[in-house]
C-alpha cells in the first residue's frame, strides 16, 4: 500500500515558504503577504506556533480563506497547547472546510516553552508523542467526518521520533537542521514518508552582514536542549554550539548570491528530502525578499 506521504509530496511539490511573519503583521498585511506567497508559485505555506504567537487553528484558517490553491500547514501545532481532541477536531474542521490544503504539523516542542506556557513537567517527550496519537485517533466527532482527512507530519529530529513519524503519520518535519541530517532522517523514515526539511536562509552576500542575521536568528534555538543535543549527536562540539561557529552558522542557515541558496535547497532534495520549505530571515520584510523567493521557487518549477 502507498504511504501517504507521497501523496502529501505530490500536493506540495519541492519548495515551500516556512515564516515566522505574521506573528509582526496585522491581519490585512497578513492576508497580503500569504497571497503575494502564493502567487510566488511555493508548495505550501508553513508557520509556526509560539508561546506569544495567535492562536494556530484560528490563523491557519485565517491563511486558508485569504488564499485560492496554497496548501497551509502548521510547523508545528504544539501538544502542550491542547488537548489531543482539540486538536484532532480542529483538524477536522479546517479539512471539511478546505478540502486537501491543511496539514497539521505537531510536535512535542520544547522544556523552557512548555514551563514557560502551562508549567508542566516536560519528561518522556516520546511516549507523550505516542499517547497524544492514540488520544487523537480515538477522538469523537458529531460533526461529518472530512472527505479528505487533514494529513499530519511530526516535528522529529532524533531516530525515535523519526521512526514515530514513518509509523503514525504522514512524515516528518525537521527544524533547524544542518545538510547531513536529511540522509539520516530520510533512512530512519524510509521510502515512503514525507520529509519536509526547513531551510532558513539569507539573501546577503556579505559575509559579516549575512552571518550577524543568521546569528540573531540561531541564537535562542541553540539554547534549547533538542536542538543542541541534536547537533551534538550530528558531531558539532560544544564550542561551535556556543559560538556558534562561523561553520555551523553557514550549516544552518545558507547565506550568499542565488546559486548559493538554490544550491542548498537542491542538496536537501538530492539527500532525501521531498519538500524545503525557506524559511527567509530578511530583516526588511518577507514581502521585500518576495522576489528572491520566487527565484528559489522557479528553479524547482
Amino acid at each position: 500500500m502507498t504511504h501517504p506521504g507521497r501523496a502529501i509530496a505530490a500536493l506540495i511539490g519541492k519548495v515551500g515558504v516556512w515564516t515566522f511573519a505574521f506573528d509582526k503583521l496585522s491581519a490585512v498585511e497578513s492576508r497580503d503577504t500569504a497571497r503575494a506567497i502564493e502567487a510566488a508559485g511555493a508548495g505550501a505555506l508553513w508557520f509556526p506556533e509560539s508561546v506569544i504567537s495567535r492562536e494556530v487553528f484560528a490563523q491557519s484558517a485565517l491563511l486558508l480563506s485569504w488564499t485560492d490553491r496554497i496548501p497551509v500547514a502548521t510547523g508545528i501545532a504544539n501538544t502542550w497547547a491542547r488537548d489531543p481532541v482539540a486538536m484532532q477536531n480542529g483538524a477536522r474542521a479546517l479539512a471539511d472546510a478546505f478540502p486537501g490544503r491543511f496539514i497539521l504539523g505537531l510536535g512535542v516542542s520544547h522544556a523552557p516553552v512548555v514551563r514557560r506556557r502551562s508549567g508542566g513537567t516536560y519528561e518522556k517527550p516520546l511516549r507523550h508523542m505516542r499517547e497524544y496519537l492514540d488520544a487523537m485517533d480515538s477522538a469523537r466527532f458529531t460533526a461529518p467526518e472530512p472527505a479528505q482527512p487533514a494529513p499530519r507530519v511530526l516535528a522529529a529530529l532524533g531516530p525515535k521520533m523519526l521512526a514515530l513519524a514513518g509509523e503514525r503519520s504522514a512524515g516528518a518535519h525537521p527544524y533547524f537542521v544542518p545538510l547531513a541530517h536529511t540522509p539520516i532522517a530520510r533512512k530512519a523514515l524510509g521510502e515512503g514518508p514525507l520529509l519536509a526539511v526547513e531551510q532558513a536562509v539569507v539573501f546577503e552576500e556579505d559575509p559579516i552582514s549575512a552571518r550577524a542575521i543568521a546569528k540573531e536568528h540561531m541564537a535562542d534555538y541553540l539554547r534549547l536542549d533538542n536542538y543542541a543535543n541534536n547537533l551534538r549527536r550530528l558531531g558539532w562540539s560544544d564550542d561551535d554550539i556556543a559560538g556558534p561557529s562561523d561553520r555551523l552558522v553557514d550549516a544552518i542557515v545558507a547565506w550568499g548570491p542565488m546559486k548559493t541558496v538554490i544550491a542548498r535547497v537542491r542538496a536537501h532534495l538530492d539527500a532525501g528530502a521531498d519538500h524545503v520549505c525557506i524559511q527567509p530571515l530578511a530583516p526588511e520584510g518577507v514581502r521585500a525578499v518576495m522576489d528572491r523567493i520566487g527565484n528559489v521557487i522557479d528553479a524547482f518549477a
